[in-house]
């Protein structure tokens, strides 16, 4: 290898840095390790620079929109440019509305009370809650998991198909995968979609951290996603689109900044005008600093470049997929097969464990922090595992004791801050387990698998 060609390649692999890098915490078997965060797909670890921004602002923290003061006037030029920042990187339309959230699940939820009156959703059983639950005043279609990216598409046109053509229609649907990292055929979907009279909203929650979204590339009428998954602090999302039915709906919230003018009635009531802009969703006090941290991620990614980011987690999935290839008892869940295009999300089942007992064995004698369970995604979990997808279950606890089989996985994720040495002590732990067992006994306590004391 040229001196040149190990460069680019130690480019290709350094991560970005985050918050948490340093952290030890204890090993029931003694000693302290470094953390190895592997947790991103459910909150991913602030950027330093996004931390070092919010730091810088902090002292000038004032409100916004209506105060006279510097602090109020800085505050509110930040919140708007902020706002202007996170609209380029998704590469919106001039004509769309971007609405500050608290997440993903609060935009969605936002969206589906702004539905006009008579709409079909359309949501495969695949999605997150986030994208499955909110649509209740809606007639609802639900699709079953497809097995190619084609049959996505094919089962989404027979549904729209069979609909109403006059009335509007909404269809749902993720980005990647919050449970195989699988990416969807969103341009694809769309174009259906519109073919049919819908229109059509991007779970970008999972996507974004990963891969550039634009709005326009994928032709999407919305898209949706949080904050604490785009390497920002927690209680900040994003829902940005169309500004029509946005416009259309009553306030999602009715308060101060959502309202532009109310009066006394001569009955005795109130008349309210509400705003047409992006505040008539944001009534209260915004959150400035979490829009801001958003905005100062999306351009941290952006300066970093996605063809590097993208090499990089390709190169850290490899290394995961292929240690876990090595492991006969591991059974990697997948809905388009192994050689489908992800992101750095991955779940398994280990045979002879069950998936709590492996992901508490995993922190507490390896200092590796890993998600089990259902992920909130119940259908989907349930039917790659080849249980009752309309079964009940609880996000993340066990159904059966330590050793004993679950319906529940385990999930490693990583992404732009992962090290190298740390998805390798994850292969080796996985490997580790698998041929030697726990060192641990381990119990359920209040719905977790635990070390025992």
């Amino acid at each position: 290898m040229s001196v040149s060609t190990a460069a680019a390649a130690q480019a290709v692999c350094a991560p970005l840095p985050v918050l948490g890098r340093d952290v030890t915490v204890p090993l029931v078997t003694g000693g302290e390790v470094t953390y190895a965060a592997l947790d991103y797909a459910a909150s991913a670890p602030a950027l330093q620079r996004v931390w070092d921004d919010v730091a810088a602002y902090a002292p000038y923290y004032g409100s916004v929109h209506r105060g006279a003061g510097y602090l109020s006037q800085l505050s509110t030029d930040l919140f708007e440019n902020a706002r202007r920042t996170v609209a380029e990187f998704l590469d919106c339309r001039e004509d769309d509305q971007l609405v500050f959230t608290r997440s993903t699940t609060d935009s969605l939820n936002l969206l589906a009370r702004a539905l006009p009156a008579g709409c079909q959703v359309f949501v495969f059983e695949t999605e997150h809650h986030a994208s499955l639950l909110p649509w209740k005043d809606a007639h609802v279609t639900y699709l079953d998991a497809p097995r190619t990216p084609r049959q996505a598409v094919d089962t989404l046109e027979r549904a729209l198909a069979d609909r109403d053509p006059y009335g509007p229609a909404l269809v749902c649907v993720t980005g990647a995968s919050n449970v195989t990292g699988e990416l969807w055929p969103v341009r694809e979907l769309a174009a259906a979609a519109h073919a049919h009279g819908a229109r059509i909203v991007l779970d970008a929650a999972q996507l974004a951290p990963h891969h550039p979204v634009s709005v326009r590339d994928l032709d999407v009428d919305w898209v949706a996603f949080s904050g604490h998954k785009l390497y920002a602090p927690f209680g900040s999302g994003v829902l940005a689109g169309r500004a029509d039915w946005l416009r259309a709906a009553e306030p999602y919230l009715a308060g101060g900044g959502a309202s532009r003018r109310v009066t006394r009635r001569e009955d005795g009531g109130v008349d309210v005008d509400w705003h047409e802009n992006a505040a008539r969703h944001e009534a209260g006090s915004p959150n400035v600093i979490g829009a801001y941290a958003v905005a100062s991620a999306c351009k941290a990614l952006t300066e970093a470049g996605f063809d590097t980011l993208v090499a990089r987690e390709r190169h850290l999935i490899d290394k995961v997929r292929a240690g876990l290839a090595e492991v006969p008892e591991v059974r990697v869940l997948s809905l388009f097969g192994d050689d489908a295009p992800r992101v750095g999300v991955i779940s398994f089942v280990v045979d002879g464990w069950n998936s709590s007992h492996f992901a508490a064995a995993l922190s507490a004698e390896y200092g590796i922090g890993v998600r089990d369970g259902l992920f909130c995604a119940h259908p989907l979990v349930r039917t790659l595992l080849g249980g009752d997808p309309q079964a009940q279950g609880e996000c993340g606890a066990p159904e059966a004791a330590p050793g004993e089989r679950s319906l529940n996985a385990i999930r490693v994720s990583f992404g732009a801050g992962t090290l190298d040495e740390h998805v390798e002590r994850f292969v080796a732990a996985v490997k580790e387990l698998v041929a030697d067992g726990a060192q641990w006994t381990y119990r359920t306590e209040d719905g977790r698998c635990v070390p025992a004391v």
